[in-house]
């Protein structure tokens, strides 16, 4: 009998990641290769690889490859939905030259220790483009602020992956992501961005809770955030996010990642 702890599941934040890059899975990988050379780790990554990744049927990358990762995408391979590398796991080969571990051979990389779980199906599909924006107060400037990013919303049953797209920002160079689940109309998850290093908040990493309300045509979700501020208090402000779009397409994806009007 099949049992939550063997159902593979799809790893949307890495999908999301890569959509944000604006790469096609090939791109990617040929992407993933030439750091590879720059790092002085030939790999010999390819589109399989980052299929089996996607797909979530290998979740913990060989070391090369997670620090090819992290060169190609600037994130830490975790922040990828990635798991750590477990020791005396069994390999298997990719199909092309190269090898990766498999989650599959080990209930530690499987167990507990994942963020994802089996999705149950939803009516609705949230995927798409989205202008996100949120308001915030700050103190230092005795002045309320907008910001919005364009990103990009990957779904697998109940769950919502969103990454911002590049370049498309009010506040450039401050990458956001919002991990969310979907009850009804109810969307709960959390959110993190980076700030500019050159910006007024120095390339500080906030991070907290958000909760909004899908409308009934399911183009508008709207409600609150929840973080702490420069000076370490717990600050709330209102946060909405607008379909602009229901591609994904890399064309699609290229058109707006441009400045929110």
């Amino acid at each position: 009998m099949t049992t939550a702890e063997n159902v593979i599941a799809p790893n949307d934040v890495f999908r999301s990641v890569r959509l944000a890059l604006r790469m096609s899975q090939d791109e990617f990988a040929k992407a993933l290769r030439k750091a590879g050379e720059e790092l002085g780790e030939p790999n010999d990554a390819s589109k399989r690889l980052v299929q089996r990744w996607e797909a979530g049927i290998s979740r913990t990358p060989r070391p090369l490859y997670a620090r090819a990762l992290e060169r190609v995408t600037g994130r830490p391979l975790e922040a990828l939905g990635f798991t750590l590398p477990v020791p005396q796991a069994r390999v298997h080969s990719d199909g092309a030259g190269g090898h990766d571990m498999d989650a599959g051979t080990t209930g530690a990389v499987e167990g507990a220790g994942s963020p994802h779980t089996a999705a149950q199906p939803i009516a609705e599909d949230y995927s798409g483009v989205w202008l996100s924006r949120y308001e915030f107060y700050s103190s230092s400037r005795d002045e309320t602020y907008e910001c919005k990013h364009h990103v990009v919303i990957v779904q697998h049953g109940s769950r919502l992956t969103a990454q911002s797209l590049p370049g498309a920002s009010t506040n450039p160079n401050s990458p956001l992501t919002l991990d969310l689940s979907v009850d009804r109309n109810v969307v709960t998850g959390t959110w993190t961005e980076e700030t500019a290093p050159d910006g007024y908040y120095n390339g500080a990493r906030y991070f907290g809770a958000i909760q909004m309300l899908v409308e009934p045509t399911g183009r508008r979700m709207a409600g609150k955030w929840v973080g702490f501020g420069k000076d370490f208090d717990i600050n709330t402000g209102p946060w909405e996010l607008r379909l602009l779009d229901r591609s994904t397409a890399k064309a699609t994806l290229e058109t707006y990642s441009r400045i929110p009007e």
